[in-house]
């Protein structure tokens, strides 16, 4: 009669790995993107400030004004119309023998931000590569 020595022994309990990954991914995932939107958020833009006297030597100079109504003037001379392509046109008459001219953007702060989206549209259609936007000097220097 042989004896038995061996006990059965319970099966021992098995850690399912499986629901914890998923919920790591799940955070990791939150702060992925948690964090993307944060840097949006703290995006901070500081308006440059210009010396209004060194932008006087410039040749060859097209100021676009921009009206806080959306109306047009290229170099103090009102543009009849809105759209891009009478702005090309004028543009485009603004600069015939003028190499490489450079386009002032000069926009009211309250101006339409599809206006002066319009302007650069025009002035890349015109074939004037050379664009810059005017800014005010304050006094003493420092930047509002």
């Amino acid at each position: 009669m042989g004896l038995n020595f061996r006990k059965s022994r319970p099966d021992e309990p098995e850690i399912n790995l499986i629901p914890f990954i998923d919920v790591l991914l799940v955070i990791l995932i939150f702060l992925m993107l948690s964090t993307t939107y944060s840097k949006f958020t703290e995006l901070q833009i500081t308006l440059p400030v210009a010396d209004a006297e060194k932008a006087r030597d410039r040749p060859n100079e097209i100021i676009v004004s921009v009206a806080s109504d959306g109306r047009y003037a290229v170099n103090r001379k009102p543009v009849d119309g809105r759209s891009v392509e009478v702005l090309t046109a004028e543009l485009t008459a603004a600069a015939a023998g003028a190499a490489n001219a450079l386009v002032i953007v000069s926009a009211d702060a309250t101006a339409a931000h599809q206006s002066v989206i319009n302007v650069m549209d025009a002035a890349r259609r015109a074939g004037l590569a050379r664009l810059t936007f005017a800014t005010q000097s304050t006094p003493g220097g420092a930047a509002r």
